[in-house]
């Protein structure tokens, strides 16, 4: 069976990052995802998705991104179930990430400092600082995942 999505929204708080009693790094998050179409009164609805990442992604997702950092998952949709305190069965959705991938620049810019948009009087005609809204041509434009070189370190830093 086929269960994989793709999600781009900003996180909502910092990832946290802990580690099981064997060692291996489990990293929570949620993202806050807009909705493509406007309301009945004219506003975007936002769903918050809650997002586990393990091992090395995990790792990479606490060291790299941060609340408010937009960010592009994949991975399967898994529904957790428990039962409550009260001994009623509970679950939620949420997202197990296998791979992220980076949506805007490391740098934040203020307004004042951001290079001018396309359709601005004094922007280049070839630049286009604008984020992919197709997912498809995000991945196209990051392909494969991140490497990791020898000394765990990103091979662009």
């Amino acid at each position: 069976m086929l269960n994989e999505i793709v999600l781009m929204g900003r996180l909502t708080r910092n990832p946290e990052l802990r580690y099981t009693q064997s060692n291996t790094a489990s990293c929570t998050f949620a993202l806050a995802c807009e909705r493509d179409r406007k309301n009945a009164d004219g506003d975007r609805d936002v769903d918050f998705i809650d997002c586990t990442a393990w091992r090395q992604t995990a790792e990479f997702v606490s060291k790299n991104f941060s609340k408010g950092s937009m960010i592009v998952v994949k991975g399967r949709l898994q529904i957790r179930r428990w039962t409550s305190n009260e001994g009623q069965n509970r679950s939620a959705p949420e997202i197990i990430v296998d791979n992220v991938y980076f949506a805007e620049s490391k740098r934040k810019m203020d307004a004042d400092e951001r290079p001018p948009f396309p359709g601005d009087a004094d922007a280049p005609p070839e630049m286009d600082n604008t984020p992919p809204r197709d997912v498809d041509q995000l991945f196209q434009q990051f392909p494969g995942t991140v490497q990791y070189a020898e000394d765990g370190e990103l091979p662009w830093e």
